[in-house]
């Protein structure tokens, strides 16, 4: 069990990285138009097309939000039983909508494929993308089930020279 906080944590940020780098959908439209875009593609694409708010938001919600929540989960986990951090109540509030993103492109593919016009299939990025989601929520409820004692390092502060 003392293995699986420190597993979860490394496995949700490593699929949080390939979920923001690989291309999250492929739509192709017409036969011979294909896209494939990346979530910080879309983010940036929106930022350069003048759409700045929606880019902001969307980089906020599902870049810097997941990142800083991470974090927090790291330092949460690491520190010391004396200098105990917990992931503060926004933060456990906003993770509530940590897997719209993931929601949210299942509806554009499913409003691809039903409108006839374009197809659009799921790639390796929006899974990524949702396992992060899924690995992050379950380190957080392992880290809460946890005291803060019994997550400190081994020989760290437990007066053994």
């Amino acid at each position: 069990m003392r293995l699986a906080l420190p597993v979860m944590l490394f496995a949700s940020g490593l699929s949080l990285g390939l979920g923001l780098v690989l291309p999250l959908i492929r739509i192709d439209r017409l036969y011979f138009l294909s896209d494939e875009p990346s979530l910080l593609k879309i983010v940036a694409g929106l930022w350069m097309e003048g759409e700045t708010i929606l880019a902001a938001i969307i980089a906020l919600f599902s870049i810097v939000l997941p990142c800083l929540k991470l974090g927090l989960l790291h330092v949460a986990a690491y520190a010391d039983a004396k200098e105990a951090v917990s992931v503060p109540g926004w933060m456990r509030a906003l993770s509530n909508w940590s897997m719209l993103d993931v929601m949210l492109v299942a509806l554009v593919i499913f409003a691809a494929k039903t409108s006839g016009l374009a197809s659009a299939i799921t790639q390796p990025g929006l899974w990524f993308f949702a396992a992060s989601a899924v690995l992050t929520a379950t380190a957080s409820a392992l880290l809460k089930s946890q005291p803060a004692a019994a997550r400190s390092m081994p020989g760290k502060d437990s007066g053994d020279l």
